[in-house]
């Protein structure tokens, strides 16, 4: 984590939290990149992962953020694309869980890498995309859970926009955004786990 990272991560935090949509809905939204933050902050000493996962992180967190600004059902340029292109809904959530599947591929694969609990690179992709299609599904009860309790923050929260297959989608996305940064990036991240592991 760099200064640049924190400075940047802090001004589209307080950006998205001055007048959101809900405030609620603002909470939920970006709590997960607070959690993300403490993590990162936590560990940076005794495992800090490449500028890549880092790199990779904030632009998930940002992601989030400003999904909880406007909520994800009503981002403004997602609006546009909707208009512009004649579709059904704002597409904005897919983006998000593109990235939880993308990110957290990275993430889990440097962990499983460096710790040496999977060496194999068949296994290791087929364990990455199961760990992130694991994160997918839990996120996916958390939103039910939250839903339920909520009540009238539940739609704004799960934005389903009346799509019957939403979870279905969204876990489905997440595993292609899993599967294709495996397929892009890994030669890239093993330089950069080499590059981290010589410089210790």
């Amino acid at each position: 984590m760099t200064k640049t990272w924190g400075i940047t991560f802090f001004a589209v935090l307080i950006w998205s939290g001055v007048y959101p949509k809900d405030y609620f809905i603002w909470l939920l939204e970006v709590f997960p990149a607070i959690i993300a933050l403490v993590l990162l902050w936590l560990t940076r000493r005794r495992f800090p992962f490449t500028p890549l996962a880092y790199q990779l992180i904030l632009v998930h967190s940002i992601i989030l953020m400003i999904g909880g600004h406007y909520t994800y059902a009503e981002v403004p340029l997602f609006d546009w694309v909707r208009q512009a292109l004649e579709l059904e809904r704002n597409n904005y959530d897919k983006v998000g869980h593109f990235a939880q599947g993308f990110v957290p591929a990275v993430i889990a694969r440097e962990i499983l890498l460096r710790n040496g609990v999977v060496t194999g690179q068949r296994w290791l992709s087929f364990i990455v995309v199961s760990i992130c299609l694991a994160i997918s599904a839990f996120y996916e009860l958390i939103e039910w859970w939250v839903a339920v309790l909520s009540g009238t923050a539940a739609e704004a929260f799960l934005g389903t926009q009346g799509d019957i297959w939403d979870t279905q989608s969204d876990m489905a996305v997440a595993m292609i955004g899993a599967i294709l940064a495996l397929a892009v990036l890994s030669n890239y991240h093993d330089k950069q786990i080499r590059m981290l592991q010589t410089t210790k």
